[in-house]
């Protein structure tokens, strides 16, 4: 057994109890691969983290990414959260940006006063779905047709697939039948309409059937495929708020930001705990 410093940290809100929460090992350095499995299982969180000395040059740190289910090569929250794990724990980037190495390579991230931000992937996979899955996910998620504007897969190194529904109602009014969605990575999102408001222009849900966080509360990966989407088509500003977690009594706020070519997904973190773990 050996201890370790440790974080975790509410991302994408500046409530801490209502963002998604996140499970950092720093100095992991040793931890088998076994061993970082169950403690992500134990934590019983969307995602658990660890943070290793760089195999890449050009990284100011590695980071392995594990559900309670599997180990990822990228995700959006675990990359803000851990970055801001990271420099809290007095690390230091080489450059102007921080640059973290995982499991799709080399993922930048900036400061600026509005919190830090992570350069969105390109998507791997963004065509539509084929009638035969497009039905088993509108059957598992209960959804009429006709709230359906558009389904394509959203992966960019994830695995997500998304329906994009009429409206932010529908999108709430969603209720998952996780069997039938077994072995599936699903969002869903739609618009705000007048009568919603103005703090956000989209809200957003995900679901992971077989996860021990079914639903989750903010989602940094699926949100930054869905913004590629909405950019490419056009029906979306270079600056929006995309909302997420409603449903679960969460307040998740995602902000996408097009600066040339260049996406970025970004939003707040707050250290909740702080201390050491044995592992």
């Amino acid at each position: 057994m050996r201890t370790f410093p440790f974080q975790q940290v509410n991302v994408f809100s500046q409530d801490p109890l209502r963002g998604n929460p996140l499970a950092v090992v720093l100095e992991a350095d040793g931890v088998e691969d076994a061993r970082m499995a169950a403690f992500a299982r134990w934590t019983n969180l969307s995602e658990t983290t660890f943070l290793l000395p760089p195999t890449d040059p050009q990284a100011d740190y590695r980071v392995r990414i594990f559900t309670t289910l599997e180990e990822l090569p990228f995700a959006g929250h675990p990359t803000l959260g851990s970055c801001h794990a990271w420099l809290a724990h007095g690390g230091v980037p080489k450059g102007a940006e921080i640059v973290q190495e995982c499991g799709i390579g080399r993922v930048r991230i900036r400061r600026s006063d509005a919190g830090l931000a992570f350069l969105a992937p390109p998507l791997l996979r963004g065509e539509a779905l084929t009638p035969d899955l497009r039905e088993r996910v509108l059957c598992g998620l209960g959804v009429a047709a006709e709230d359906v504007v558009d389904a394509r897969w959203a992966d960019n190194g994830t695995g997500w697939l998304a329906l994009r529904l009429r409206d932010r109602a529908a999108v709430l009014a969603v209720q998952p039948d996780y069997a039938q969605l077994m072995g599936l990575k699903v969002g869903v999102f739609g618009p705000w309409l007048a009568s919603d408001g103005s703090e956000a222009q989209y809200e957003s849900r995900a679901f992971i059937a077989g996860d021990g966080a079914p639903e989750d509360p903010a989602t940094g990966s699926l949100n930054a495929a869905i913004a590629r989407w909405l950019l490419a088509t056009g029906e979306a500003p270079d600056r929006y708020v995309i909302s997420q977690g409603t449903a679960i009594g969460r307040a998740g706020r995602l902000r996408v930001e097009r600066l040339g070519d260049a996406l970025w997904i970004g939003g707040d973190c707050v250290t909740c705990i702080e201390g050491q773990i044995t592992l």
